[in-house]
């Protein structure tokens, strides 16, 4: 009784259980987030999902209530932006450069890829490629300066997902056998070139 008693006063009993329940939906959306980036939405199921996060597919109804509930939030790229963006704007394209790399390497994906199977997801895709405008594309133009910054933006970020679809899913074994630190001092002047004037 004096353990339970201990416990409530504390809260020491429901602090890890709330650690332990953030940790498991952020590895369900990592492992919606890494499934998306390789299959069709249709073709996802809760189970793979699961599989792929190491949870049962109940838990993941616990915590999203449905797939489309869990989607929504893995369509979404604020987070993503979030990290890709966050460098000052002189530095701004080796940042950028280096997170798409970092992310593959780590990761085995990076979040921002998804948008390159869009189409493959139905009206999910259409859902994908709003939500990457408005949160990477125009969130970049914003902090840009001169003329055609929308434009600049979409070719500064083009010319990044080429490099990730290169390095990531073609897997190309020049790109990958280059050490990073090599292909960012190479690739971001060109993504650069499109940020500053």
């Amino acid at each position: 009784m004096s353990v339970v008693t201990t416990s409530s006063a504390t809260g020491t009993a429901s602090a890890p259980a709330r650690r332990d329940a953030e940790a498991t939906k952020a590895a369900i959306l990592r492992a919606a987030r890494h499934l998306l980036a390789r299959h069709a939405h249709a073709d996802i199921t809760l189970k793979a999902v699961a599989d792929q996060a190491g949870v049962s597919p109940p838990l993941i109804l616990k915590y999203f209530g449905n797939k489309d509930t869990l989607f929504s939030q893995v369509m979404s790229f604020e987070t993503d932006a979030a990290a890709l963006l966050d460098a000052p704007l002189a530095d701004l394209g080796r940042h950028m450069v280096r997170h798409v790399l970092v992310s593959q390497t780590e990761q085995g994906a990076d979040p921002l890829l998804r948008i390159v199977f869009a189409p493959l997801h139905g009206e999910q895709g259409d859902i994908l490629r709003a939500n990457f405008r408005t949160q990477v594309s125009d969130r970049l133009a914003a902090r840009l300066s001169g003329p055609d910054a929308g434009l600049r933006a979409e070719l500064a970020v083009g010319t990044l997902l080429g490099l990730g679809v290169m390095f990531g899913i073609a897997r190309g074994t020049h790109v990958r056998a280059t050490d990073l630190d090599d292909i960012v001092e190479r690739y971001a002047p060109a993504v650069q070139a499109q940020l500053t004037l």
